[in-house]
């Protein structure tokens, strides 16, 4: 029997019941439904609303009911319930009677839905945090293990200027950190109680809303009861923030992936993260990494889709708020599993230099350096521009790189070359030479790390 049967004469039929269903969903709610209702109870019993032997009742029964879903003793049915407040309600009043019937004394499923919601995101993201620090871990590790390897840098995926491996591992360090103050955002963004805002009015009842604020675990309760059951901006903060992270590695993937190339060969990655073909033996397919380029297509689409349904809702509660939860979960359970896969492949995959040291010799790496050698020799940046252009097209026209001109040949451009123009020629003087902060000198990339680390070890504290 519907919750609201006393005011209909027939029920749903199956198709509707099961349409109107988000029990299929929500039933991952379960703990947080039995804490909201534990804590609503306790508070109604301290209010005097309810007597101390019913919110005993209700708080044994709730625990009772809660470890038989866990153990698998009892199971719910979209026939019999639409959602798992509405389960476990029915559950309740079936095992304590008319104690369990008055647990809803002052409460709608409207505040007690996002109640849940907030709740399970709220843990959700502090799960989400760890899997981003774990992720960064494995960065760091790699960026210490082939601290003095050097590889081509890219601007257009075209040879630019050489730089040390850690230094462009760390870059994606420094964008999971800004994924984990995202994250973190979204997580107080939730750290709210709507509960005790009823339908959309408030209630009648003297409930105590700080009481169950309190109990919950929530900073504060949320101020206006119109906007307590109809805020879904927290949830709208954690699938952007999923997105964002994910648009990450599947930037890092796409490198994996054309590093794993036999045009790049940079690097292996190891058996377990990688297939084969079912027609071709000698192949070695990154298809973990392109399932997480993948996947991020599907969490940006978990944030337009919720952004579409919230759009020109008008207050207070609309039965549109019903998709609110699985596009984020799915956000949430696909980042955690994009992460886990994404740490493993950084921290088993096996590094070339050699093949990162052939291609940073390739692409003339060193022209800035040579540019910079004549401006600072007095001579103008631009005019410096376009004579090592002219070095370069007759390397071009050779078939040399920059390495294999003789002075003569630098002379011939300007007589501003002297012998010491082979320095500039040196990939690892030309690496060292960028010591700015946040430059690819070795120094420069160790005070990197060190800050690196020091943003691990706070946001560690902050779990």
């Amino acid at each position: 029997m519907a919750l609201w049967s006393g005011r209909f004469t027939e029920g749903a039929d199956a198709f509707t019941q099961q349409f109107g269903a988000s029990l299929p969903v929500d039933e991952k709610l379960y703990a947080q439904d039995v804490a909201g209702s534990v804590a609503h109870g306790q508070m109604l019993a301290a209010q005097g609303i309810i007597s101390v032997e019913d919110a005993a009742a209700i708080t044994e029964g709730l625990a009772a009911i809660k470890a038989d879903i866990e153990s698998g003793a009892v199971a719910f049915d979209v026939q019999q319930s639409e959602d798992i407040h509405m389960a476990i309600e029915s559950e309740l009043t079936a095992r304590i009677g008319d104690a369990g019937a008055r647990l809803h004394t002052g409460r709608s499923r409207n505040d007690q839905v996002v109640t849940d919601t907030r709740l399970y995101a709220k843990e959700r993201v502090g799960d989400l945090m760890a899997a981003n620090l774990a992720l960064r871990e494995a960065l760091v590790e790699a960026a210490e293990k082939h601290f003095d390897v050097i590889l081509p840098g890219y601007t257009h995926l075209q040879h630019a200027q050489p730089v040390l491996l850690p230094h462009h591992v760390l870059a994606y360090a420094w964008m999971l950190a800004r994924d984990f103050e995202r994250l973190a955002a979204a997580r107080k963004a939730a750290d709210a109680s709507p509960l005790g805002a009823a339908a959309l009015a408030g209630t009648t009842y003297p409930l105590d809303r700080f009481a169950t604020t309190a109990a919950l675990g929530f900073a504060h309760p949320i101020p206006n009861s119109l906007d307590a059951v109809s805020d879904r901006d927290f949830l709208l903060d954690l699938i952007y923030a999923c997105s964002v992270s994910c648009l990450h590695l599947s930037r890092l993937c796409e490198e994996l992936i054309l590093w794993s190339t036999s045009e790049f060969g940079f690097i292996t990655l190891a058996d377990s993260y990688a297939t084969g073909s079912s027609i071709m033996p000698q192949k070695k397919n990154p298809d973990f990494a392109e399932l997480i380029r993948g996947k991020s297509g599907r969490v940006v689409g978990d944030l337009m889709a919720l952004m579409m349904t919230l759009k020109s809702l008008p207050l207070a509660y609309n039965k549109d708020l019903q998709e609110d939860k699985e596009g984020a979960m799915d956000a949430a359970d696909t980042l955690e599993d994009c992460y886990r896969c994404a740490a493993g492949m950084v921290a088993t995959m096996t590094v070339h230099p050699e093949a990162m040291m052939a291609q940073a010799q390739k692409g003339y790496l060193a022209a800035t350096d040579v540019a910079d050698y004549l401006a600072k020799k007095g001579m103008p940046f631009r005019r410096a521009h376009e004579v090592v252009g002219h070095l370069v097209l007759l390397c071009d026209q050779r078939g040399c790189d920059l390495e294999d001109l003789t002075l003569e040949d630098f002379k011939a451009e300007s007589d501003l070359f002297e012998a010491d123009i082979a320095g500039c020629l040196n990939l690892e003087a030309i690496v060292a030479a960028r010591t700015t902060y946040g430059g690819t000198a070795p120094d420069a990339v160790r005070v990197q790390l060190e800050e690196v680390k020091q943003g691990l070890a706070a946001d560690r504290a902050r779990l």
